[in-house]
């Protein structure tokens, strides 16, 4: 009899299999029972009640990482851009010629305006048109007087007639020199001049005289010159044409005018001169310097005429062991130690010469460098050889940008006497006022000026007089017109890279102190571009320096620097794994609610309506 077999276990398959209808069965049945009570709203209103809060603490996150943002006036940095940078910067100028003596040539005073205004746009024309140059669409006034007779031009600048009557007296005098000649002209013209309404005005004054042949032109350290001799009408409206183009215009540089980045003043419109007397050995004799009263006496007053172009403070040191780098080698035909212009790269010793020791150092501030290098007993006299072979008369250089050198031989060096090795010897008073005098030429230099009072063109020479102070009127119209345009130029490059900065990131911090600074910079730059339209030169110099300030302040403020590329994918990223899961559940939770809520409705309307 076979035995009964067991039976078989049931397989995972099959148990799911047999489990798999029992859930739609609760469900279906779930859902087919009746309701017969009102579902209730506890629930809901819970569930609810924690995802209103969290909607009502949404405005209260989005403020927690609001960004700041100080409006800035972009349409008025567009406009202002436009303004400056669309056409180059003119200056209204009025020029005035007075032809005396002419004799029996028919000058007339109009045909003659006409010509001048010709010949010196076709000048400029030669040159190209720089920035902060004059507008020749103003005529030029001219004035003839030929003994009692006076004939003006239809645009005359209120010249009174017969005010060079004692001319010829004068210049008769035995005490006529040029620069008495400059201040008796000056006495002369300031008391017709029209200046202060549409800009300063430039006169030159043309003497013709028939016994004279050479003709000898000469510019006052004022704003007018003279130019004396025989010479035609054609030769006449050349001459005059050129030095109002080439040296009242130009500031009488060959070679155009100064290029913006070499313009040594800062970006906050500063400059530090930077006096430094430096012994190379002090085991052979150690030099110092009174320079409280080489500030008072000297530096002041170049200061005080400079104060449109820069905000200028002085500072001074004395150093010690400092050698320069550069070889010198003895000539016994000049007598001295001698180097080069190919040495002048090397003489400055970086590694002994610590002259970066101002407060300004680390600012935008501008620092020029003088020195005076007094050099040791083994290279004594040292002397400067120029490239004709020629010793220079300053021995001195200059680094554009940097600063300047000269260097001292005192008189034990020249003579060959000894000296005490460890007494403190002064720099006298004599010898300082010749080094300042060629500090002074540097530092002209360094503006972009001529060092030398002498012009050379194809239409002659011509001797420009010096000032005391270092700078003459015409030339300080010079630098101020050119630092006007360089100013407002660097003004509104700053302001628009700002503001498409600030337009490319829309999560950058900017603080009301960056806003203020922008209307500061846009207000002083209107006022200065009214100022360029009045002809006021020294006024729009400063205003525009203000402008330039204003705006690298905005620019390089050190709240925007740290978090220029804030983003919003950088604050999402940041507060999502907080809020996000959370809120995504309590989310979750009421719509599943309310569908339950609405299902529970739907089953107890549907008894009622079964019931009744």
């Amino acid at each position: 009899m076979a035995a009964a077999s067991a039976p078989t276990p049931p397989s995972t398959a099959e148990i799911a299999e047999a489990a798999e209808p029992l859930p739609s069965k609760l469900e279906n049945s779930e859902a087919d029972c009746p309701r017969k009570t009102r579902p209730g709203l506890k629930r809901l209103a819970l569930t609810f009640t924690v995802l209103f809060s969290f909607l009502l603490g949404l405005p209260f996150l989005l403020k927690s990482v609001e960004i700041y943002r100080s409006p800035l006036p972009f349409r008025e940095i567009d406009d202002l851009s436009a303004a400056v940078e669309s056409i180059p910067l003119q200056f209204p100028c009025k020029f005035r010629a007075v032809f005396v003596g002419t004799g029996g040539s028919s000058f007339d005073a109009n045909e003659l305006s006409v010509k001048i205004e010709h010949q010196m746009r076709k000048i400029a024309a030669k040159d190209s048109t720089s920035c902060g140059a004059c507008s020749y669409n103003s005529s030029v006034s001219v004035v003839v007087e030929n003994g009692a007779d006076c004939f003006r031009s239809d645009n005359d600048f209120n010249w009174k007639c017969g005010a060079l009557s004692e001319l010829n007296r004068y210049e008769d005098s035995r005490e006529y020199n040029d620069e008495l000649f400059d201040e008796y002209l000056h006495s002369l013209v300031d008391k017709s001049d029209g200046r202060g309404n549409g800009g300063n005005v430039y006169t030159m004054i043309v003497v013709r005289r028939e016994g004279q042949k050479d003709v000898s032109a000469v510019v006052g350290k004022y704003r007018h010159g003279w130019i004396v001799g025989r010479l035609s009408e054609e030769e006449a409206v050349k001459k005059v044409a050129t030095v109002f183009v080439k040296v009242f215009v130009n500031g009488g540089k060959e070679e155009g005018p100064i290029s913006g980045e070499f313009m040594p003043v800062g970006a906050d419109g500063k400059i530090v001169l930077s006096f430094n007397l430096l012994n190379a050995d002090p085991h052979d004799w150690i030099y110092d310097w009174e320079f409280q009263e080489i500030d008072d006496n000297l530096l002041a007053p170049i200061l005080k005429y400079l104060k449109p172009l820069a905000d200028i403070s002085v500072e001074s040191q004395v150093l010690y062991h400092t050698p320069k780098s550069s070889f010198s080698y003895w000539d016994e035909k000049l007598g001295g130690y001698i180097f080069t212009t190919k040495d002048l790269p090397f003489f400055v010793n970086s590694n002994e010469w610590h002259l970066d020791t101002s407060v300004a150092a680390g600012g935008r501030s501008k620092i020029l460098h003088l020195v005076v290098y007094v050099p040791s007993a083994t290279e004594c006299p040292l002397q400067l050889q120029l490239p004709n072979g020629k010793i220079s008369k300053s021995n001195g250089f200059i680094s554009p940008m940097w600063g300047s050198v000269v260097v001292w031989n005192h008189a034990a060096c020249l003579n060959g006497s000894k000296m005490e090795t460890r007494v403190r010897h002064m720099i006298s008073s004599e010898d300082m006022r010749k080094i300042f005098e060629v500090f002074i030429g540097q530092l002209r230099q360094l503006f972009g000026l001529k060092s030398k009072g002498i012009f050379r063109d194809a239409s002659g020479t011509i001797r420009l007089l010096t000032s005391e102070s270092g700078f003459t009127e015409w030339e300080l119209d010079v630098l101020s017109r050119q630092h006007t345009c360089f100013n407002l130029l660097q003004c509104t490059t700053t302001l628009g890279s700002l503001s498409r900065l600030v337009q490319s990131l829309p999560r950058m911090i900017i603080k009301e102190e960056i806003g203020e600074q922008v209307r500061y910079s846009i207000e002083a730059a209107k006022l200065a571009l009214s100022n360029v339209s009045a002809g006021i030169y020294d006024a729009s110099a400063v205003s525009s320096r203000r402008a330039r300030s204003f705006a690298e302040d905005a620019f390089y403020h050190p709240s925007m620097m740290s978090v220029s590329y804030y983003s919003f994918e950088h604050c999402f990223a940041v507060y999502s794994p907080f809020f996000l899961p959370v809120a995504l559940h309590v989310l979750l939770a009421a719509l599943r609610e309310w569908k339950r809520y609405k299902q529970e409705s739907r089953k107890f309307k549907a008894w009622k309506a079964k019931k009744d």
